[in-house]
């Protein structure tokens, strides 16, 4: 691994179950099969993959709140909690309003990721500053949410999760051409690569960039990264 680079495993929650991802296809993702867990429990697989990669993060994405609005799932992000105390969580619940995020922030269950795709305008992105990650996220050509949040980096707060929808899961490979944009627009900025990484070369090229990190799920689970 990179020296400095984070690695982060990813957690797709559907039905309080994790599924895994398929190009970004959100609606034909199926509960997971795994070497790293004999189930698909979200404690279970969380423990699967710190055994699995070193990492001090993980990033889970609620996709029944991101696709049809419904609160938070926090019996599943209590459950990794309490599975992985060490480990702090970046949650993706669809946050589009402050006080939902507000609600959130005070169950202490993880720091918010806001993505654009959830968004009216720049505000929330805006208001909530360091507290939350930002997910800038694209599928293929199509950027998701306000213009305003892809063109202008003053809006984003410190750390920015660049993501591809249409490789995660896809074994693409990083987007490296758009990651080397937005390191050139937002020198300052911490990006984080979501979506194509298959392995430790793909680390490598993105850290050569001066990408801070990547969320990553497929490859750990297909056993292209070790502890």
């Amino acid at each position: 691994m990179a020296d400095g680079f984070e690695l982060i495993p990813v957690i797709d929650l559907r039905h309080g179950q994790v599924v895994r991802a398929r190009a970004g296809e959100r609606a034909t993702y199926a509960p997971i099969v795994t070497p790293l867990a004999k189930g698909s429990s979200p404690a279970d697989v969380a423990r699967g993959l710190l055994g699995a990669v070193r990492a001090s993060l993980l990033y889970v994405a609620d996709l029944d709140a991101i696709m049809d609005g419904t609160p938070p799932d926090r019996t599943s992000l209590a459950a990794i909690r309490a599975a992985c105390p060490e480990v702090r969580l970046w949650v993706d619940a669809g946050f589009s309003e402050s006080p939902g995020v507000e609600v959130f922030l005070a169950s202490n269950l993880g720091r918010p990721v806001i993505g654009s795709e959830s968004q009216a305008d720049a505000g929330l992105v805006r208001g909530l500053g360091d507290r939350a990650v930002f997910s800038l996220d694209t599928r293929g050509t199509e950027r998701l949410g306000p213009e305003a949040l892809h063109d202008e980096p003053a809006h984003w707060p410190r750390d920015v999760i660049v993501m591809t929808l249409g490789r995660v899961g896809a074994g693409a490979g990083p987007d490296l051409d758009r990651l080397r944009a937005l390191r050139a627009a937002s020198p300052a900025t911490r990006l984080y690569a979501a979506g194509g990484v298959r392995g430790p070369a793909d680390v490598a090229a993105l850290a050569a960039i001066g990408v801070a990190g990547a969320l990553v799920a497929s490859a750990i689970h297909d056993g292209a990264f070790v502890a």
